[in-house]
C-alpha cells in the first residue's frame, strides 16, 4: 500500500517551511506521498486573517507545484466536503473508508500541537490507529506523549510564522524569503491580508468596546501607515482623551502635525 503522510493545516498562507517538511519526510521515506490538509473555515470562528478557502487551497496547490517533489507533494480540499466543524479524526475515518485498501495513512504535526493533543476528539483512537511524527517547535516537548510519537529531531527549522507573514504583507514588507514566489503573486494579485483588513477587524473590535485604548493604538497606527491621517489623528486623540498620558499616541500626533503641516 502506498505510505501517505497527512500534514493538516490551516495554511494561512502556505510558507517555505511546511515545503521544506514534506520534501523532508518524502527524502526520509517516511512517506511516498505527502498531503496537505487544508483546514475549513469554522463558521462560528471566523476572523477577517484567515483567507479564504478556495485561496488557502489554491496557494498550497501553487507551492506544491513548485516543490522539489510535485508528483508526490499534494493538497486536499477533502475537509471542504465533510461535516463542519471538522475533526481529525471524521477526516481520518473518511479517508481509511474510502481508501484504505490502496493507502496507508499517518500524520505529520508540530509539537506545539501534540502538548494538546489529549484534547482533539477520539485522539486515543488516532494515536492507536495512525502513526504520528512530530516536527519540534521552540519551546515545547513531546510530554506525556514521548515514546507513543515519533519524534523528528533532525527535522529542518524555519523560524518563520503564518502570522509574521501576515504581518509584513499588511506592512508592505518583502515575503519572498517566507514564502514561495507563486504564493507570493497570488497574495499580491489577490490583496489579501492589506491594512483595509486589519482595520475593519480593528473597527468590529472598537465596536463592542469604543474605549478600547489598545484597538484605538492599534487601528490609528494603521491609518498611520496608509497616510489617512485625520483618521489616524482622531483615534488618537481619543486615546489621550481616555488616558491623558499616553506617550504613544501624543508622539505619533505630534508627527502628524509636523507632516500634514498643522
Amino acid at each position: 500500500m502506498k505510505k501517505v503522510l497527512l500534514y493538516f493545516g490551516s495554511f494561512n498562507p502556505v510558507h517555505c517551511g511546511h515545503i521544506a517538511l514534506a520534501e523532508y519526510a518524502i527524502e526520509k521515506g517516511i512517506a511516498e506521498e505527502v498531503v496537505l490538509i487544508v483546514s475549513p473555515q469554522n463558521p462560528h470562528k471566523e476572523t477577517i486573517e484567515l483567507a479564504a478557502e478556495f485561496a488557502r487551497y489554491q496557494m498550497c496547490s501553487e507551492a506544491c507545484q513548485t516543490s522539489r517533489y510535485p508528483d508526490k507533494i499534494k493538497v486536499s480540499a477533502v475537509e471542504f466536503t465533510l461535516p463542519r466543524p471538522s475533526y481529525t479524526i471524521d477526516t481520518l475515518n473518511f479517508l481509511s473508508e474510502n481508501f484504505g485498501d490502496t493507502m496507508s495513512f499517518s500524520i505529520l504535526m508540530g509539537a506545539d500541537n501534540i502538548e494538546r493533543f489529549d484534547s482533539w476528539k477520539e485522539y486515543q483512537k488516532i494515536l492507536d490507529n495512525y502513526p504520528i511524527y512530530v516536527y519540534p517547535r521552540k519551546g515545547y516537548s513531546l510530554g506525556k506523549f514521548e515514546g507513543r510519537v515519533t519524534e523528528l529531531t533532525d527535522a529542518p527549522l524555519f523560524n518563520i510564522s503564518a502570522t509574521e507573514i501576515r504581518g509584513a504583507v499588511a506592512r508592505r514588507e518583502p515575503i519572498t524569503d517566507m514564502v514561495p514566489p507563486a504564493v507570493a503573486a497570488y497574495i499580491r494579485d489577490n490583496n489579501l491580508w492589506s491594512a483595509a483588513l486589519y482595520i475593519a477587524l480593528l473597527t468590529q473590535q472598537l465596536e463592542q468596546n469604543p474605549n478600547s485604548v489598545e484597538a484605538l493604538l492599534e487601528r490609528g497606527t494603521w491609518y498611520f501607515r496608509s497616510k489617512e491621517y485625520a483618521k489616524a489623528r482622531a483615534d488618537f486623540r481619543q486615546v489621550l482623551s481616555i488616558d491623558s498620558s499616553n506617550s504613544e499616541a501624543q508622539q505619533i500626533l505630534d508627527l502628524i502635525d509636523e507632516l500634514t503641516n498643522e
